[in-house]
């Protein structure tokens, strides 16, 4: 099979998992997500000769440095404006969602938003993309015991963060009444 032909393969095979992959970690509209999905396929035909046989995980790899310089990008945007002052982005007014508006299993999301962006990646790679541990050194670009590691130690830390959270509730729930 050509490079050609191979590159073409993996798009259509992969181009939605590519797009959910970017969309799950840019807060940004659609066609800011289109634009770093482009951006990946591109990078993926210039370097088609490089396609490994199983290439989503390679191209995750790919996604997750083009989201590094998008959210670079979009930093120093949001610092521009920030200078500007007066630019209607800067204008907006931030209001707090009610209690009850909370989502089931948001405490997941919150323990989860605690840990380092390392973390979290490994976390997500794993759950969200239901990654290997092959696919996810190949993804992390590092060996396999390396992937490993990163992620016994991403789980061990969210364990806690959850222990953390849960024994903060309890405190609050069982504090006032005790005499």
């Amino acid at each position: 099979m050509s490079t050609d032909d191979a590159f073409a393969d993996a798009y259509r095979a992969h181009y939605w998992a590519v797009s959910r992959f970017v969309a799950r970690r840019l807060d940004a509209p659609a066609h800011e997500v289109e634009e770093v999905v482009a951006e990946v396929f591109s990078i993926a035909w210039r370097r088609r000769a490089e396609l490994p046989d199983t290439p989503l995980p390679w191209l995750y790899g790919v996604a997750r440095n083009c989201l590094a310089n998008t959210v670079r990008g979009l930093g120093r945007y949001r610092r521009l404006l920030r200078r500007l002052g007066h630019h209607e982005a800067t204008q907006r007014r931030q209001t707090a969602d009610s209690p009850d508006a909370e989502r089931p299993g948001s405490w997941v999301h919150e323990a989860l938003a605690r840990l380092s962006s390392a973390d979290q990646e490994v976390l997500r790679l794993t759950a969200w993309e239901e990654l290997t541990l092959e696919e996810l050194a190949v993804t992390l670009d590092c060996g396999q015991s390396a992937a490993a590691m990163r992620l016994h130690r991403a789980r061990r830390r969210l364990r806690a963060e959850i222990d953390r959270m849960r024994m903060t509730v309890s405190v609050r729930a069982g504090g006032d009444g005790d005499e």
